[in-house]
C-alpha cells in the first residue's frame, strides 16, 4: 500500500483517511458494477433513505453480477447489471 503523505489535514480528515485505509485492506476483492447498476442503485438508497429506511444489507454478487439490497423482510430489492430493479418476492426465495 502506497504511503500517504498528510500535510495540513483536519482531525475529520485523518480520521476519513485511517478509516478508508482499514476498509481498504478488509475489502479482498474490487466489485465491478455497470455504470447503469451503479446508478440504479443510488437511486434505489435514496428512495428508501427519503422514507427513513435503513438499509440492512448491501451486497454485490460477482457470479451472477447483481446487487441484493434488504431494507427489511418486507422490502428486499434486487438490481441487474442493466441497471433494471426489482422488489424481491417471498414467492421467488
Amino acid at each position: 500500500m502506497p504511503a500517504l503523505l498528510l500535510i495540513g489535514i483536519s482531525s475529520e480528515t485523518a480520521g476519513f483517511i485511517l478509516y478508508f485505509r482499514v476498509c481498504g485492506r478488509i475489502e479482498e476483492r474490487t466489485i465491478n458494477p455497470t455504470d447503469e447498476q451503479a446508478q440504479a442503485c443510488l437511486r434505489v438508497c435514496q428512495m428508501f433513505s427519503s422514507y427513513y429506511r435503513d438499509i440492512q444489507l448491501f451486497r454485490f454478487n460477482a457470479q451472477t453480477r447483481e446487487v441484493y439490497i434488504f431494507v427489511s423482510d418486507e422490502l428486499q430489492v434486487i438490481v441487474s447489471s442493466n441497471g433494471l430493479w426489482r422488489f424481491l418476492d417471498e414467492t421467488e426465495l
